[in-house]
């Protein structure tokens, strides 16, 4: 028996012993999602088990080092627990932008101090995490942002506005995008990390056509950030003036969490709507939506496919970089063509909005919700423009 096949057994045993029943369900409301963070509470005992299991384990993030509060996996053995995870179903323990965008940037570009603070936290779920890129008129062009940062020797006094922040009004921290030089566009921006908590931050949510929205505006007025947390933990990631390189490396983070939405749960959630339908309505199942469900369940085992071709070629540093947009185009287009199908598989009761029979609405909402799909992360429009240019090489218009 190989090392890895060993591992296969050894994590297949421990996730039977760890994971309860609980957290091998759907994930059917906001409270079955865990976030972490200061003001964090559980839903359920099941909820807390499974998270201070993998926490002690260092499954909240497997390929992280052993000393930063991961469990030290490599590739094989992480992607091994990944397909352990999803053969039974379970919920990730632990929901973070921390995780997905922040904690990569900080391993690439973190001194020692932000590594052992801000990881191990991140790890532990002790903190929630914001991202500060987006502001009004400054979105896909990001370099022309307007939150300004005046060096104040040992603080930057830091003011402007910030758009389209996810749970921001949930989150401990923020990690954001500040102009630290009026006279260079690209060379003139600092990636700064800051304490919500601090005066002068303060939040409003935004609603979407959903009725809902984990979206946010975040206001800055003079708020003042220490240019230093403590030994070796400046405020700043990376150099001054040089975060769009740090900005840069997070967006393909930020994409492939994206785009990872497109794989999702594949025909599971559509199969279980047409079901429901046909037991309220007595109609037969549409033969022609079954054809549809099957070419979906093609196409989404296709994408986890691809995703996993080039998760291997990042890893072993042969990944092209135009990849992460690729992958946020096709996931963003089959995510929402899967609750198209949903929507589709209910029939008229998909449209109920606040009935309880539905779950509140929840088709109808999360329907509406995907379609924000194609704008957050860079615009589909952005993202094919890349593609073609950078991998297919067509000439420009």
């Amino acid at each position: 028996m190989s090392d890895l096949e060993q591992f296969r057994m050894e994590t297949r045993k421990w996730l039977e012993a760890n994971c309860p029943a609980e957290m091998r369900e759907p994930v059917r409301d906001e409270e079955d999602v865990y976030w972490g963070g200061r003001n964090a509470s559980f839903k359920n005992d099941a909820q807390k088990a499974w998270f201070e299991a993998c926490v002690e384990k260092g499954y909240t993030v497997p390929a992280w080092p052993k000393e930063y509060g991961g469990a030290g996996l490599s590739a094989p053995e992480a992607k091994v627990l990944r397909e352990e995870m999803a053969r039974i179903d379970a919920r990730p323990p632990l929901s973070s932008f921390g995780i997905w965008m922040l904690g990569p940037a900080l391993l690439h570009f973190g001194t020692e101090g932000q590594k052992q603070r801000f990881l191990n936290e991140i790890a532990r779920g002790e903190i929630r995490w914001c991202q500060g890129y987006s502001e009004p008129g400054s979105g896909s062009d990001l370099v022309s942002l307007q939150t300004y940062g005046e060096d104040k020797c040992d603080h930057w006094v830091v003011n402007g506005q910030k758009v389209w922040t996810s749970y921001a009004d949930q989150a401990d921290w923020i990690f954001c995008l500040v102009r630290t030089d009026k006279a260079n566009k690209y060379q003139g921006i600092t990636f700064m990390l800051i304490d919500m908590a601090t005066k002068g931050v303060s939040t409003k949510p935004i609603k979407l056509i959903s009725g809902n929205s984990p979206f946010c505006e975040t206001f800055l007025e003079d708020v003042a950030v220490p240019k230093s947390y403590g030994e070796d933990i400046p405020a700043q990631v990376g150099e001054v003036n040089r975060g769009w390189d740090v900005a840069k490396y997070l967006l393909g983070h930020e994409r492939e969490m994206i785009s990872g939405a497109g794989g999702g749960d594949r025909t599971a959630a559509i199969g279980a709507a047409m079901k429901r339908h046909a037991a309220k309505t007595g109609d037969d199942l549409d033969p022609v939506l079954r054809a549809e469900l099957a070419m979906f369940d093609v196409d989404a085992l296709a994408y986890s496919a691809m995703g996993e071709k080039f998760l291997d070629e990042a890893k072993a540093g042969r990944a092209h970089p135009a990849q992460p947009n690729m992958m946020k185009y096709a996931g963003t287009e089959l995510n929402k063509r899967r609750h198209e199908l949903m929507m589709a598989a209910g029939g008229s009761r998909s449209l109920e909005w606040e009935s309880e029979d539905t779950g509140g609405g929840k088709p109808a909402r999360s329907w509406l919700r995907t379609k924000a799909n194609s704008i957050e992360g860079g615009t589909s429009e952005v993202m094919l423009n890349v593609v073609s240019k950078r991998i297919l090489e067509l000439p420009g218009g």
